[in-house]
């Protein structure tokens, strides 16, 4: 039955402005801020649908180009890029279950140790995806994806900051805020490996704040700049690898009336301008759900944590930041050299914007106890695997028709990869 009535309620701007309404209804808005909420979240998926289909033409423009120079399937790992494919399609399901692991984190939190309350609306967006697309490969029934997916996000949402918290208090100086960004076992690791490195960067004062980089690095932390930049190297090195392959005609082809040599400099900023229409998108429909949430954890639930995004915790160590992001992209690179190398039929491309927030992250974290060099070393392990883990799921949401970008965030993967075997076991 529910199956049915998914058939008929594919407007998914129409389903999460029905989970705005509920939820501003719930806070007791008033009659003006519901409209007004309302209609900016339905507007804000609407907005992040134009940017999705913009940025889709330019991926596929990508991919095109990249293939045929190199002779390799080539995906970026862009998580917006990713999730827009996934909502073009499976939109609903998606939504529900997003919508069922908020409510999951906040009962989870209730009624169990694990108390944080996962505040980075975006990023259970994107994991709902990962977890509704993992069922829908079995074609699963839509009640299952939506109640399981939706039981599984809220108490990941619950419990993975808990991995982070040792590391968050030593960063922070206090035990307030815990890691609202779906990447925590990366940064438990890299927190982990920062601490083989304590005895030295004790000895040596090694901490990351002690080292001077270059003021150019400072340009990265605008994250739609570095996008920009990143995508304008990878589009030259794909159309320069056609024109050496003798596929000319391919370039010429693809940049209709502008010139060979400029086609590369516009599309990597045309995808620079797509991304930022996107998460402007991503943030006006996610703000009016996650308030909702926000404000019945604050009355209902007084002991919890809230779960911040990875931003929050950069003033506490901007070089490192940088240094994680440096680490994080060589770590990219090494492991789609190794795919090369070991001949994967898919090579992962890494994205500067995951290797600015996960890497400068894992920067942090690892710089906590190691200095330096924990941060440089952590973020260098977790950039591997950013794009190396990514290839478990990658085969099964092919099929479904989510290719040419995959979801890199090391949570992603490993829940995600064990929960596809757990079914396959009972399904298969």
């Amino acid at each position: 039955m529910l199956d049915a009535i998914l058939a008929q309620t594919r407007n998914t701007a129409l389903i999460v402005g029905i989970i705005a309404l509920v939820g501003l209804l719930l806070q007791k808005k008033s009659a003006a801020d519901v409209i007004s909420g309302t209609a900016k979240t339905i507007m804000g998926f609407m907005i992040f649908n134009i940017g999705s289909s913009f940025l889709g033409t330019i991926v596929g423009n990508f991919t095109t180009l990249f293939n045929t120079g190199f002779g390799i399937a080539g995906v970026t790992t862009q998580v917006e890029v990713a999730t827009a494919m996934a909502l073009d399609t499976y939109g609903t399901e998606v939504a529900l279950v997003l919508l069922v692991g908020f409510a999951a984190n906040l009962l989870f939190a209730k009624f169990t140790p694990f108390k944080a309350i996962f505040l980075t609306g975006q990023h259970f967006l994107y994991f709902a995806c990962v977890l509704a697309l993992v069922f829908i490969a079995f074609d699963l029934p839509a009640v299952v994806t939506i109640i399981g997916g939706g039981l599984i996000l809220g108490f990941c949402g619950a419990a993975l900051p808990t991995l982070c918290q040792s590391y968050m208090n030593k960063i922070t100086g206090d035990d307030k805020l815990a890691m609202g960004h779906f990447n925590c076992i990366g940064y438990a690791l890299s927190g982990f490996i920062g601490k083989l490195f304590s005895k030295s960067a004790n000895k040596e004062k090694g901490d990351a704040s002690s080292i001077k980089l270059p003021g150019f690095f400072s340009l990265f932390r605008d994250f739609i700049f570095s996008i920009a930049i990143f995508m304008v190297v990878l589009f030259y090195i794909a159309v320069f690898a056609c024109v050496a392959t003798g596929n000319m005609e391919v370039v010429q082809t693809m940049s209709g009336n502008d010139l060979w040599f400029i086609y590369p400099l516009l599309q990597g900023l045309q995808f620079a301008a797509g991304m930022s229409v996107l998460i402007y998108g991503v943030r006006q429909f996610i703000a009016e759900i996650t308030a909702a949430f926000v404000a019945i954890s604050e009355k209902y639930i007084p002991n919890s944590k809230p779960a911040v995004d990875c931003p929050a915790i950069f003033p506490f160590a901007p070089t490192a930041v940088v240094i994680g992001f440096v680490g994080s992209f060589l770590g990219g690179l090494f492991g789609m050299l190794m795919m090369i190398l070991f001949k994967s039929s898919v090579i992962m491309i890494p994205a500067a914007g995951i290797c600015f927030f996960s890497g400068g992250t894992c920067g942090v974290f690892g710089n906590a106890y190691g200095g330096w060099k924990g941060a440089l070393v952590g973020s260098f392990v977790v950039g591997i695997g950013l794009v190396v883990l990514p290839l478990m799921l990658y085969p099964a949401f092919a099929q479904l028709g989510i290719s040419g970008a995959s979801f890199p965030n090391i949570d992603y993967n490993i829940i995600g990869a064990g929960l596809y075997n757990v079914i396959k076991i009972f399904v298969h």
